[in-house]
């Protein structure tokens, strides 16, 4: 916590200009970290489909079940 800490003094040492361009490019990570999030859960749903692991239904009542 004391890095985090340290960071968050550093930051607030830099000028107006350089913490929008800090906070431009921590938007840009936190969307490509977001971008490989959504590509992991995307392999491994279609891990889980093509080992016949996912169930389909149009029956509400069956969803609501599944999600209990």
């Amino acid at each position: 916590m004391r890095q985090f800490n340290d960071l968050v003094s550093e930051v607030q040492k830099l000028s107006y200009e350089e913490k929008e361009e800090l906070r431009f490019i921590l938007g840009k990570y936190l969307v490509e970290e977001r971008r490989t999030e959504i590509a992991e859960n995307m392999q491994s749903s279609l891990k889980e489909y093509h080992e016949g692991l996912l169930n389909f239904s149009g029956d509400i009542n069956e969803l609501k079940r599944e999600v209990q």
